[in-house]
């Protein structure tokens, strides 16, 4: 039946949104690279509920759709940032240390691969998700990246950054997803609290500068206020 080729089909859209991605980062076009993720994520969000939909769920499909995920949200933003990491080469003691940036492209694959054998994330998240990392970065490249050059210490910042984000990737630290059983306040207290907190954090930077950075503002609130609220309910 055609329908059971759908799913796979729109996975197969987000792997060559990462591969168009990863093309216009090794040419230094940040802004178009993050554009092709984005792309990316939105087929990453319709091709798993198109599969559940449709009824035609399958194990190649779970493996076909990590592969994506690993070339839109792993290899795409470290291609961003090796690029990054190039325009900065005077701060670096050695340039090929650069090469650095791929080390989340590895780290996400293992991400990707836990995941699929981990049956506590159906309702959350054990780990930063690879999307939201991808998004970080080409946001915080995009909208910032004048400013992270300006000076060697935050430059280093970035380059210190990949690591902690790599941890975060694999870390046992619970994340909570956006998905509702029910449309109510109680039991989605911080979902609730998290969209809201979200508009300002976008939009003061971009009405203020026009850039987007706010976008990596709302990654970094979401694994701050996951971690809050996963203290509280483990003291």
């Amino acid at each position: 039946m055609l329908k059971k080729h759908i799913p796979n089909t729109i996975t197969c859209l987000n792997l060559i949104s990462g591969c168009i991605a990863t093309y216009w980062a090794l040419c230094g076009v940040w802004d178009l690279a993050l554009l092709f993720i984005v792309i990316g994520a939105v087929f990453d969000f319709f091709d798993g509920m198109s599969a559940r939909l449709l009824g035609v769920s399958s194990p190649i499909g779970k493996e076909l759709d990590s592969l994506a995920d690993d070339i839109t949200f792993g290899f795409a933003p470290s291609a961003i940032l090796f690029d990054f990491l190039k325009n900065g080469i005077d701060y670096l003691p050695w340039h090929y240390l650069s090469y650095a940036a791929f080390i989340m492209a590895a780290f996400s694959a293992l991400r990707l691969a836990k995941f699929n054998l981990d049956e506590r994330q159906s309702m959350g998240f054990i780990g930063l998700p690879t999307p939201a990392n991808a998004l970080f970065w080409g946001a915080l490249t995009v909208g910032a990246d004048d400013w992270l050059l300006s000076s060697p210490a935050l430059y280093y910042a970035v380059f210190a950054g990949i690591f902690v984000s790599c941890w975060l990737l694999v870390a046992e630290i619970p994340m909570f997803a956006l998905k509702f059983k029910t449309w109510g306040w109680q039991g989605n207290e911080v979902k609730y609290v998290f969209l809201l907190t979200c508009i300002p954090l976008l939009l003061i930077p971009l009405l203020l500068y026009g850039s987007i950075s706010g976008l990596a503002a709302i990654i970094a609130w979401y694994v701050i206020l996951s971690v809050v609220c996963n203290g509280k309910q483990h003291p």
